[in-house]
């Protein structure tokens, strides 16, 4: 499907979703809910995470213990530090901590209560859906992120995706998934 400008369809909950390659080989992650005329669009690049416009807040998935000890958690607490300032918010499984760096938030998607758990996708659902009442009661318009709990964590990212789409159809924020 990559060779040229490409387009899969496919039928995730309550919406269609197309998985679109154009010739740059950008991924855009297109879902379309009939019943609402909404379409909302994840846009997919190769790149490094930490390349995105600093203007865009940042996402990742961390537990409730703050532990940050392996994969892309490791480089977030050491470009942005706060753990002492992410532990004293005591957020819970469901929830999301928040750093603000410069003009930016940070936002740590609490998916699991210790490290050596694995998150559950209603719990993802939880932590996004909280990100997003602070992304619009804060004016956030742009958050990019690699693929949220795909990675150490196993959850599988069309599933993910599709909980993505659902959670932030009805509203302006942009999201862009950074993959190496």
């Amino acid at each position: 499907m990559r060779g040229g400008d490409a387009t899969e369809v496919f039928t995730v909950a309550h919406a269609t979703m197309a998985t679109h390659f154009s010739k740059d080989q950008e991924e855009r992650l297109i879902f379309i809910y009939p019943s609402v005329c909404v379409v909302f669009q994840i846009k997919c690049v190769k790149g490094d995470l930490f390349s995105c416009p600093q203007t865009d807040s940042l996402a990742h998935c961390i537990s409730e213990d703050c532990r940050m000890g392996a994969g892309i958690a490791v480089l977030f607490k050491k470009k942005f530090g706060g753990v002492q300032e992410l532990l004293d918010q005591q957020k819970k499984t469901g929830e999301v901590a928040v750093l603000q760096r410069e003009d930016r938030y940070i936002y740590y998607l609490i998916t699991k209560k210790k490290v050596s758990h694995k998150p559950t996708y209603e719990n993802m659902r939880k932590s996004l859906e909280a990100m997003k009442a602070h992304c619009l009661n804060n004016g956030v318009t742009d958050i990019s992120m690699p693929r949220i709990g795909c990675g150490l964590d196993g959850l599988d990212w069309n599933k993910v995706s599709a909980i993505l789409g659902e959670v932030f159809e009805d509203t302006d924020i942009k999201i862009t998934v950074y993959t190496l």
